[in-house]
């Protein structure tokens, strides 16, 4: 079978389902594995697909941003791995922001009890942060309906009073060369701002997000870095010469 025919079968696959197994391909096309494998970084490098564990997923779309409410309920294990990791990095007297990513928001439960200061844009972080007793400072700005997270002008200038010893940060989409994007153009904007005004910053994110790509970019890929829960080695590869990563296994 000729190269555009595999390459045919395995789009329309994806059309069809949201990710396929290397041997349902081979299987399909009656070709060897190493074939399938070159076929999928061909068709990954021109950006119709991206590779995962075993096989191939479809990319989600450039505007495509779930619900916080459906973003909480997936990928809870790898989230709360994640969050573990980040929230050990908080350190007494630290002055943190939270962003209102659901990964983020798996954090504050973690916090260290210890003398600390915490902002957020996160409209659903503010309630369990002052439960444990945290100082919690809450930016202002347009409330965004999906991701109950305070956006626009407003919280552009509410940032503006602070400064953060760390950031982290919620991303859609994680690329070597394109950096952490997300669907929405202002709260990439407020995203960027933390960034700028914090010491370190982190990017929390699970697999699936890596080779994404959004329609808004937050910052290049050296400027935070990644706390996820699994990646190939290929992959890795790709990102350790551009930021640091840390990948966190139960």
């Amino acid at each position: 079978m000729l190269t555009p025919e595999r390459h045919r079968i395995i789009l329309q696959l994806l059309k069809e389902k949201d990710s396929v197994k290397i041997q349902e391909i081979i299987e399909l096309t009656n070709t060897s594995e190493s074939t399938i494998r070159r076929d999928l970084s061909q068709l990954e490098d021109q950006k119709f697909l991206k590779r995962i564990h075993g096989g191939a997923s479809r990319l989600q779309g450039k505007l495509q941003e779930p619900s916080m409410v459906e973003k909480s309920s997936k990928n809870l294990h790898e989230k709360r791995l994640i969050a573990q990791y980040a929230a050990s990095l908080v350190e007494e007297g630290d002055c943190i922001y939270l962003d209102a990513g659901s990964t983020v928001f798996e954090m504050i439960d973690l916090l260290p009890l210890k003398n600390i200061v915490v902002v957020t844009n996160g409209l659903m972080h503010a309630a369990p942060l002052l439960y444990k007793g945290i100082s919690t400072y809450l930016i202002g700005g347009l409330v965004k309906p999906n991701t109950n997270a305070f956006i626009g002008r407003g919280a552009l200038a509410s940032l503006d009073l602070y400064r953060f010893d760390k950031c982290f940060m919620g991303v859609n989409g994680i690329h070597p060369e394109f950096g952490f994007t997300t669907p929405d153009q202002e709260e990439a904007m407020v995203k960027q701002k933390a960034i700028a005004l914090s010491r370190e910053a982190y990017a929390l994110a699970d697999t699936t997000k890596f080779a994404e790509i959004s329609f808004a970019k937050i910052a290049d890929i050296h400027e935070a870095s990644i706390i996820t829960n699994e990646l190939e080695d290929e992959t890795k590869k790709q990102y350790l010469n551009r930021t640091s990563i840390k990948v966190v296994t139960a």
